[in-house]
């Protein structure tokens, strides 16, 4: 256990970060300002994909998918929570409140901030974008019911599928799709054609 219940860190540190680190899964919540628009929840996988970058700023790989909501969310107004539950161990859940930004692949920033995350091989995922996280608010709560589950592994089916993309075809697969572009209610999303992928 992190602490007392409903604890509030100033930091992500020592135990906590010991914590979110472990975790093989996570989730993001994005929305848009306006009021009737749609609210995003989405779980996040895949070993080695999270990393702290310091303190109070974390990242994760952004990969192929059919849309591209939390960039879109994040271009227009930056809000974002992070959660991570202990589905073995000790009950605990944290999140992470902050502001976000997506850091796509012309960014000065992307060769630098891709050394954060060594142990997985980005070329087989169609890596898309950078998340990167500044930290407001970083609460923990107790978890006494999130059920207990085992991890077996990493699902290989994501490497599989987009191994075979190359940039252009990648583009391509995210043109047709109807809310990568574009949101489910009509934000920028991803930017395409996607710039190629910068030499390592």
């Amino acid at each position: 256990m992190i602490g007392r219940v409903g604890k509030t860190y100033e930091r992500i540190d020592g135990r906590l970060r010991t914590f979110i680190e472990a975790q093989p899964m996570f989730f993001t919540a994005t929305a848009p300002l306006t009021g009737d628009g749609t609210v995003n929840l989405s779980p996040k996988g895949l070993r080695g994909s999270f990393a702290v970058l310091d303190e109070h700023t974390v990242a994760y790989l952004d990969f192929a998918g059919s849309n591209a909501e939390t960039i879109a969310h994040l271009r227009e107004n930056g809000r974002i929570t992070l959660m991570w539950c202990a589905f073995s161990g000790p009950p605990n859940i944290v999140r992470v409140h902050g502001h976000g930004e997506p850091v796509f692949r012309d960014d000065p920033r992307w060769t630098d901030l891709l050394r954060h995350f060594p142990d997985v091989d980005t070329s087989v995922h169609g890596l898309r974008a950078i998340i990167v996280v500044r930290a407001g608010l970083i609460r923990d709560t107790c978890g006494y019911a999130v059920p207990l589950m085992t991890y077996d592994a990493d699902r290989d089916l994501h490497g599989r599928r987009f191994a075979r993309e190359d940039d252009a075809s990648l583009s391509a697969y995210f043109a047709g799709k109807e809310h990568v572009a574009t949101s489910i209610d009509g934000l920028p999303g991803l930017p395409l054609p996607l710039p190629p992928t910068p030499a390592t």
